[in-house]
């Protein structure tokens, strides 16, 4: 959560930041923060096809998740 609002509102450098990124369109909940950065690390080596068939598979109108994971 706290890292989902630091790149909405622009707090870190990087991609989200440069581009302006504000839409959360998918995520992944891990018990196991080393689980979690394993994954990560797995989802940016994928080809951009395969994420956005991930994210479409899951969320097929783009809808903007943040306020899903906010409550």
């Amino acid at each position: 959560m706290r890292r989902a609002y630091e790149h909405r509102e622009g707090l870190i450098a990087g991609f989200t930041k440069r581009y302006d990124v504000k839409t959360l369109v998918y995520f992944e909940s891990h018990l196991d923060p080393a689980n979690a950065i394993q994954r990560e690390k797995i989802l940016k080596r994928w080809r951009r096809t395969w994420k956005i068939a991930l994210i479409e598979q899951h969320n097929p109108d783009w809808h903007d998740l943040y306020d899903e994971i906010a409550q």
